[in-house]
């Protein structure tokens, strides 16, 4: 229980010390022959949101749902493929669960093992589905399905629901593998490489299609959140700073002892925000969010302009007049034109050619925010382009989506174009493009 508490934490699940001890506690109200009523117990005092749960679920099962002693081969020799695969299609077309339980761990058994590991017991998940062909399985029972001629839509339900059986098969797989890795090198090893990071810790350059999908879908609440913020932030300023001279001067009625405080008249602040962001290939989907967060949070600034680049600038604020953020970004592949030769990202031509168009723009009351990895890919920086911006504008800021160990490395001139700016900061994440914008906007 101790090393599955630690392994939570070291995987970002919050979990105190005290909700541990609860968990050990309501433990003694169960059996722990129940395997369904252990975990429900541990979810339960030690799970705090659904964004934990999927941790949770990996874990539990490298911590208890391996039992100790040596690793049992349960490979049938007599397995054939031909067999094999005509029992899998039954069951998955019948959707019983134990059963694809156990063909999950037949099929791990019979082919999965990697000939020639160092422990001789090493599975891959990828042969296994590889072997398999997971993908034609599906396209046969789809097809086989279609023989009955039920209609479009009867047809096309029943493909959704095989993929979907046969991806939880997979999901079957993968746990099997996972689980005879942990008899063989302990559940801690695979902990390390098996829990993904929570959503909001994923690196934007590193995500997969599926993790993508769900930061695009965290966007919306998390604009709202900082919205709240900023502008309870903004009404808390609105008494101004204190007014030394008028204090001491309503002091005299009271001996000198300042009981009413003055404060200066504010000045509404509300700044124009440029966003330049680079589009290339690189660092296109860090850019996305960053488009679509700024503009979720459009009307806490007077106004609001949207650049894209490679390797010449377009305005694409036109982009950006309706309310589907998302389409909008995908659009601006398509009609922002941004490429003149081979469309590598070339910031110095960018940088010059935003001064000289937008340039007149610029007004002390405008935060510039630029989005990029600041790779040159070898071209001439132009740096004195960005010296003229900073001078124009109130703040420039810049978001680099590369951790800061990697700047300046190879075509890299962040250090060059960071000592001309206000500030420029990694933003790998979402929680770091979060943390930024509550305290810079």
């Amino acid at each position: 229980m101790l090393e599955f508490e630690h392994a939570l934490r070291d995987a970002g699940v919050p979990v105190s010390v005290g909700e541990g001890l609860d968990a050990l506690s309501a433990l003694g109200h169960v059996s722990f022959m129940n395997r369904t009523n252990f975990k429900t117990t541990l979810g339960a005092t030690m799970v705090k949101g659904k964004t934990y749960r999927e941790t949770f679920d990996t874990l539990f099962d490298l911590y208890f749902g391996v039992a100790p002693g040596p690793v049992v081969n349960d490979d049938d020799p007599s397995e054939t493929l031909d067999d094999f695969l005509l029992e899998l299609s039954g069951a998955i077309a019948s959707g019983d669960r134990q059963m694809l339980d156990g063909l999950a761990r037949r099929a791990v058994a019979a082919f999965g093992r990697v000939d020639g590991s160092p422990s001789g017991e090493w599975y891959s998940l990828y042969q296994v589905v590889r072997t398999l062909d997971l993908p034609l399985m599906t396209a046969r029972l789809a097809g086989s399905d279609e023989e009955q001629g039920d209609g479009a839509l009867t047809e096309m339900l029943r493909r959704e629901e095989f993929e979907r059986r046969v991806d939880a098969f997979k999901h079957r797989l993968l746990r099997e593998t996972r689980r005879r890795a942990a008899q063989v090198r302990g559940a801690e090893a695979v902990a390390r490489y098996a829990v993904r990071p929570p959503l909001e810790d994923v690196p934007f350059l590193s995500a997969t299609h599926e993790e993508m999908a769900e930061l695009r879908r965290a966007v919306g609440p998390l604009a709202r959140k900082l919205a709240a913020r900023l502008s309870m932030r903004r009404r808390r300023g609105r008494h101004g700073a204190l007014d030394v001279r008028r204090t001491m001067r309503r002091s005299l009625s009271t001996g000198g002892v300042p009981f009413d405080p003055a404060y200066r008249r504010p000045t509404p602040h509300r700044p124009e925000l440029f966003v330049l962001c680079d589009i290339s290939g690189s660092v296109a989907r860090f850019a996305r969010f960053g488009l679509m967060l700024t503009h979720a949070l459009s009307a806490q600034f007077q106004r609001v302009r949207s650049f894209a680049f490679v390797e010449r600038v377009d305005e694409i604020t036109r982009l950006f007049t309706n309310e589907d953020f998302a389409a909008a970004v995908a659009r601006m592949q398509h009609e922002a034109n941004v490429v003149h030769t081979d469309g590598h990202s070339d910031y110095g031509a960018a940088l010059e050619q935003f001064l000289e168009r937008f340039g007149n723009d610029l007004s002390p009351k405008a935060t510039v925010l630029i989005l990029g990895d600041a790779r040159t890919n070898y071209r001439r920086s132009k740096e004195w382009a960005l010296d003229e911006i900073a001078r124009r504008a109130r703040r420039v800021l810049w978001l680099n989506p590369e951790a800061v160990a990697d700047w300046d490395s190879g075509d890299s001139n962040a250090a060059i174009y960071a000592c001309r700016i206000d500030k420029m900061v990694e933003v790998r994440t979402l929680r770091q493009l979060e943390a930024f914008i509550a305290m810079n906007l």
